[in-house]
C-alpha cells in the first residue's frame, strides 16, 4: 500500500469539476467528472431507465440539475478515498457554508472505517476541507408529490419485510433496484412487483486499477448513496414517500478510534437519517418524505417477522461477500459464503424462529457446527475488542439470539452453542431474564409511521 502522507502530498486536491445528463431513448444518462491533479481523472456514470420527457419536464431543468449535482457529490467518497486529498474543491455547483459543513460531517462520520483501517488521523483540524468556488446555484424541487411509496430493495430480509408490510396499505408501492442481481429480481417476482425503477451505476475502471496498484481503498457510506439516489428517483417518478429498510440496530458503533466511535453502518443510522431529512427538505425537495420504515425494530425482531414469509427462503441473500470482486480480482459468487460474520449473524437470528432443516437448506450447512466461526461469534457477542465491520445487530441482541438458539437446541450441542453455554453465558447470569424482558419489550414496539392506515395487520400497528 502506498504511503498516506506521500499520496496526500502528491495529490493535494480532489476536484468535482462537472456533471452532465441527457435523455437517450427512454433512459437518463448521467456522468460526472472528477479530477485529482496532476494526472488522475475519473468519469463514473449512472443510467436511470424508463424515464420519459414528461418526467423531466415535470421536474424542471433547475431541480433536475440540482438532483444530478448532488448525486455527483455523493459519488465523491468512492473516488476521493484513493488519495485522501486534504482539499475537496467543488466546481460543479455552488455550496454554501452550511452545506460544505454538512458534507464534511458525512465524510468524517461515514468514512470512519476507512480511516480506522488505513490508520489515518482524521481528527486533525487540517485533515480535510471542502470548498465551493462555483456561482452556479440550484433550486430544490418545490412541487407536491403523489402519495405513493418508493422502496429500495437490496435482496436481503429487511427490504422484503418492508415490501410485505407496506403492500397492505392504501398507498401504491414501487420498488427500486440498483445494479439488479439475481436474488433481487427473484424477490420482486415472488412479491409480484413487476415495474421496478432500475438504475445502473458504472464505476470508473480506473478506480479498480488504482486499487490494484496499491492506492488507498476502504469502506464508503453506501447507504448515503442510496439515500440520494432514491430521493432523486422519488422526485423524478413522482413519489412522495421513500421508505428505506434501515433498522434500529445500526445505531450501535463498532470500535473506538482516536476518541471517536467508528460505525460501519453510520449512513444507516438514525443520526444520518435525521441529518439527511433536514438537508434534503432544505436543498433537494421540501415535500418528499425520506424515512426508514423499520427504524424502531431490531434485527432480531425483523428476523421474527421475516420467518413468516418462507416463500423467500430460497431466494434472499444478505451475505456481502457474495457480491465482492476485490477490485476486479475475482468474480462474485452470488451465494452465502458461510464464513463471514454476516452469515453467522443472520443464521443465528433466524435460528430461534425457523425450523433447523429449513435454515440449513438456506445456507447449505448448520453454521453452529463450524468451530472455525467461534472467533466471529466472540466478536458478535462482545467478547473481543470490537464488533465486526458488517451490517450486524447490537451486541446485546446477538447475546439474546445465541441464548434463544441454545434454548431451542437439544443435546448434543453443536460446537458454537456448546462454547456459548460454557464460556459466554456464564458471564451474563441475568441473560435469561434480560432476554425475556427484551423480547417482551420488542414485541410491544411494533411501529407504523403516520402515513399508514389501519389496513396494516393488527400486530404491526402502533400500540398507542
Amino acid at each position: 500500500m502506498k504511503e498516506i502522507k506521500f499520496l496526500q502530498k502528491q495529490y493535494p486536491k480532489f476536484i468535482y469539476q462537472s456533471y452532465s445528463y441527457q435523455l437517450r431513448g427512454d433512459a437518463l444518462h448521467i456522468s460526472f467528472n472528477f479530477i485529482v491533479p496532476p494526472n488522475i481523472k475519473f468519469r463514473p456514470k449512472v443510467i436511470i431507465k424508463n424515464v420519459s420527457q414528461k418526467d423531466l419536464s415535470r421536474v424542471g431543468e433547475s431541480a433536475l440539475s440540482n438532483l444530478v449535482f448532488h448525486l455527483g457529490l455523493m459519488e465523491m467518497p468512492s473516488y476521493w478515498k484513493v488519495t485522501a486529498s486534504p482539499r475537496i474543491i467543488v466546481q460543479a455547483g455552488y455550496l454554501n457554508k452550511s452545506q460544505t459543513k454538512w458534507w464534511k460531517d458525512l465524510f468524517i462520520h461515514g468514512m470512519g472505517q476507512y480511516f480506522y483501517e488505513n490508520k489515518m488521523d482524521f481528527t486533525k483540524h487540517d485533515f480535510l476541507s471542502i470548498t465551493s468556488d462555483s456561482t452556479k446555484k440550484h433550486l430544490p424541487y418545490a412541487k407536491k408529490l403523489s402519495s405513493k411509496i418508493l422502496i429500495p430493495v437490496g435482496g436481503g430480509k429487511d427490504s422484503i419485510v418492508t415490501i410485505e408490510l407496506l403492500k397492505h396499505t392504501k398507498f401504491p408501492i414501487r420498488t427500486l433496484l440498483l445494479n439488479p442481481k439475481r436474488e433481487q429480481l427473484q424477490v420482486l417476482q415472488i412479491a409480484h412487483q413487476t415495474n421496478p425503477v432500475v438504475i445502473q451505476r458504472f464505476i470508473d475502471p480506473k478506480l479498480l486499477r488504482l486499487n490494484r496498484k496499491g492506492y488507498l481503498n476502504g469502506h464508503t457510506p453506501f447507504s448515503a448513496y442510496i439515500a440520494f439516489l432514491s430521493l432523486f428517483c422519488g422526485v423524478l417518478f413522482d413519489y412522495k414517500y421513500v421508505a428505506l429498510s434501515n433498522e434500529r440496530s445500526s445505531n450501535e458503533g463498532n470500535v473506538k478510534y482516536l476518541g471517536r466511535t467508528i460505525n460501519h453502518q453510520y449512513s444507516k443510522s438514525f443520526d444520518f437519517e435525521k441529518k439527511f431529512r433536514t438537508y434534503s427538505k432544505k436543498y433537494l425537495s421540501k415535500n418528499i418524505e425520506y424515512f426508514s420504515f423499520l427504524r424502531p425494530l431490531y434485527e432480531l425482531q425483523i428476523a421474527e417477522i421475516f420467518s413468516n414469509y418462507p416463500k423467500y427462503f430460497a431466494t434472499f441473500l444478505s451475505c456481502n461477500e457474495a457480491h465482492k470482486t476485490y477490485s476486479g480480482k475475482v468474480k462474485p459468487t452470488g451465494k452465502w459464503c458461510c464464513k463471514c460474520s454476516k452469515c453467522l449473524f443472520v443464521f443465528t437470528i433466524l435460528y430461534p424462529f425457523v425450523e433447523e432443516k429449513k435454515l440449513v437448506k438456506i445456507f447449505g450447512s448448520n453454521l453452529f457446527q463450524h468451530k472455525s466461526l467461534i472467533p466471529l461469534m466472540k466478536e458478535l457477542v462482545g467478547e473481543r475488542n470490537f464488533k465486526p465491520f458488517e451490517c450486524v445487530g447490537t451486541i446485546k441482541e446477538s447475546l439474546a439470539a445465541f441464548y434463544l438458539s441454545l434454548q431451542k437446541t437439544h443435546p448434543p450441542l453443536p460446537p458454537l452453542l456448546k462454547y456459548f453455554r460454557q464460556h459466554v453465558s456464564k458471564e451474563y447470569p441475568n441473560l435469561p431474564a434480560e432476554t425475556k424482558n427484551a423480547i417482551s419489550a420488542w414485541n410491544n414496539q411494533h411501529f407504523v409511521p403516520h402515513i399508514l392506515d389501519k389496513r396494516l395487520p393488527p400486530q404491526y400497528r402502533n400500540s398507542k
